[in-house]
């Protein structure tokens, strides 16, 4: 097991398979959320962003309300913090989407914030490889976990 971490943020990942039904990262996410609940990597980060993204992949998936209740659990989840979204995560978001070729704006948003201040450990917690290219940004692989 990692050691203790505080502020380690997780990509949304994590968050749609500890969700979903049937999902090949399940049993992972399933660990992450336990070891999290017990408070194994300290507060653990959100940035806001999620829920939008979380409702543009859910939403052919589910209703609207499921994808309200899966918001409600993650925000109000023991040792889950939400941080709200600034100008400046957004503006570094665009920086790193340009220099570093993300795959999409919410993969940027997730970078910068766990970038931020917010996040003093600069540490994501996401099965996406393409954090590795980002510097000074660590990715905590939870399939390791």
């Amino acid at each position: 097991m990692e050691a203790e971490r505080n502020g380690m943020l997780i990509e949304n990942d994590m968050i749609l398979a500890f969700y979903k039904k049937n999902d090949n990262l399940k049993t992972h996410a399933t660990r992450l959320f336990s070891s999290i609940e017990e408070g194994k990597f300290g507060s653990v980060l959100v940035p806001s962003i999620f829920s939008i993204e979380l409702y543009y992949v859910l939403r052919n998936l589910t209703g609207v309300s499921s994808v309200r209740d899966i918001i409600s659990h993650v925000v109000t989840f023991p040792n889950i913090s939400v941080v709200p979204s600034t100008i400046d995560h957004q503006l570094a978001a665009l920086y790193l989407l340009e220099n570093y070729r993300l795959g999409s704006i919410f993969d940027a948003i997730y970078a910068a914030v766990s970038l931020s201040n917010d996040n003093p450990d600069h540490t994501i917690a996401s099965t996406d490889r393409i954090y590795d290219r980002i510097e000074g940004l660590t990715r905590l692989d939870p399939t390791n976990i």
